[in-house]
């Protein structure tokens, strides 16, 4: 198939794109390890000994933060619907997070363990409907705010990708119910045109 015009304009800006150079150089999987890496170093949110739920974790950039960032001390489970190479220290899950079954397996693997911390850069299968696409990306970012809400300890932290538009008042709104605090992060890997922001929700309630 012939490459578009679009896909080879975004090729191009992948190839120079210096998070993807960084991130080649660095070894993580994917550029999206900056947007973790400079959110944790601002709000500080992984400690060692933490037990931490990666949720949409392929390609696992965000789990190799973690892990890394916990030093040898703690637990870090990861899910995602496609399949993730293996990481040293990181326990994977491949299910679809709205399949009750697959949140059975993910909270049985807690062992009743109560979570540190909830991370959560979840996207749908994009339609390009942006109405649709949108609804099932707030359902995706509903679901997380509900595991988080049953398995996050009193003061436990939740930050989760969440695109601006319809329902993002609602799911921000909701947040505040069950956190003492909720802030916005729009890290600088995270391209200008893009809709995506992070709520970072602190001190479950």
């Amino acid at each position: 198939m012939k490459r578009t015009r679009t896909s080879k304009g975004w090729m191009q800006e992948h190839v120079n794109d210096e998070y993807v150079k960084r991130a080649q150089r660095d070894g993580y999987r994917a550029r999206a390890a900056y947007k973790l890496i400079e959110i944790d170093d601002k709000d500080r949110l992984i400690k060692p000994g933490m037990t931490i739920v990666d949720l949409g974790s392929t390609p696992g950039s965000w789990s190799q933060v973690a892990i890394q960032r916990l030093k040898g001390q703690g637990k870090v489970i990861a899910l995602d619907i496609l399949e993730m190479q293996p990481i040293a220290g990181v326990r994977f899950i491949q299910g679809d997070f709205r399949e009750q079954a697959v949140l059975d397996q993910l909270e049985a693997s807690l062992e009743n363990l109560p979570v540190d911390l909830v991370i959560a850069d979840m996207a749908p299968n994009i339609s390009g409907i942006s109405d649709v696409d949108q609804a099932r990306a707030m359902h995706l970012t509903e679901l997380a705010l509900d595991f988080s809400s049953k398995w996050l300890k009193p003061g436990g932290n939740f930050l989760v990708k969440v695109f601006n538009g319809s329902g993002f008042e609602e799911i921000a709104g909701h947040m505040r119910q069950a956190f003492d605090k909720v802030v916005t992060r729009k890290p600088k890997a995270s391209r200008d045109r893009s809709s995506e922001v992070y709520l970072l929700g602190l001190g479950k309630r």
